[in-house]
């Protein structure tokens, strides 16, 4: 009689990983109860859970919103630190180029906004406000410094995207009424971030308000930085006032639009509704020029 070896176990009874089928699997998944690889682990509150699984829970749960509706992000303010950033870039390469290569090509002057002289570079309202003042430091350095501080705090409140949209149309609004309140001679150009930050200051005393907070101080510092701009000379008041009331309204549509399902499309239609003055405006003072 012939004694044979025993055979060996069918590999088909050893867990194998779904996404590496040729990685044995002894740790299962505690939600779905498949073999799960090292690599395909990810620590739970009790266990392992497989990566599909984890990836399925990300796309179930709802993401947690601020009070305005915004995605609730923690850390840093990314959008603050990266206009910034930008801002910085901008005027390191004002000092590289030659020529005030940069100031002439991306600046802004009221003849910019109409076509009365020939020349329409609309979109000089929004690039003026990545510039700034090369002769005069503290100009980018308070304006930054100002960013800072009320990033920091409407940032989060709002979302990143809110809060973005909130500084462009306030930059924006910055040299609109600049335009409206100006002639369009001569043609000096007109740049820095103040008109945003002043939209930022607009902002925040709205949000304060809806909030119930105290609105003294912000008060105190738009009057001071307000009257800034009628004592020292060379510096726009008009576009302080344009974007303070662009701000201000922007985070008005944010802040009081109907909360519910339809929070986000009352917001964007208000904020669009506010891109759509500030051109109507600027259109209007354009044909009647």
């Amino acid at each position: 009689m012939t004694y044979g070896i025993p055979a060996a176990e069918p590999s088909a009874q050893i867990p194998v990983c779904p996404r590496h089928p040729d990685r044995p699997s002894y740790v299962r998944c505690q939600r779905c109860g498949r073999p799960a690889c090292p690599e395909c682990q990810r620590a739970a509150a009790v266990g392992f859970q497989c990566i599909d699984c984890v990836n399925e829970t990300k796309r179930t749960t709802p993401a947690a919103r601020t009070v305005y509706g915004g995605t609730a992000v923690g850390g840093r303010p990314l959008v603050t630190f990266g206009i910034i950033a930008v801002c910085a870039l901008v005027y390191v390469l004002q000092w590289i180029v030659p020529n005030d290569g940069i100031y002439q090509d991306f600046a802004f002057a009221s003849v910019y906004a109409t076509t009365e002289y020939g020349v329409f570079e609309p979109w000089r309202m929004l690039t003026s406000a990545f510039l700034h003042s090369q002769g005069f430091l503290l100009h980018i350095v308070l304006n930054m410094y100002m960013l800072w501080m009320f990033g920091q705090a409407l940032e989060p409140l709002l979302g990143r995207l809110r809060f973005l949209a909130l500084y462009v149309i306030s930059a924006i609004g910055g040299s609109v009424g600049f335009f409206l309140l100006t002639p369009a001679l001569p043609p000096s150009g007109v740049v820095g971030a103040s008109g945003a930050i002043f939209g930022l200051f607009g902002a925040m005393l709205v949000v304060q308000r809806h909030r119930g907070g105290d609105t003294k101080q912000l008060w105190v510092l738009i009057a001071i930085n307000g009257a800034i701009g009628f004592i020292v000379p060379q510096i726009a008041w008009q576009a302080h006032l344009g974007g303070a009331v662009t701000g201000a309204a922007c985070a008005a549509v944010i802040a009081y639009a109907p909360r519910g399902p339809r929070q986000r499309v009352w917001q964007a239609a208000g904020l669009v509704l506010v891109f759509g003055l500030l051109i109507g405006a600027t259109w209007l003072k354009a044909a009647a020029a």
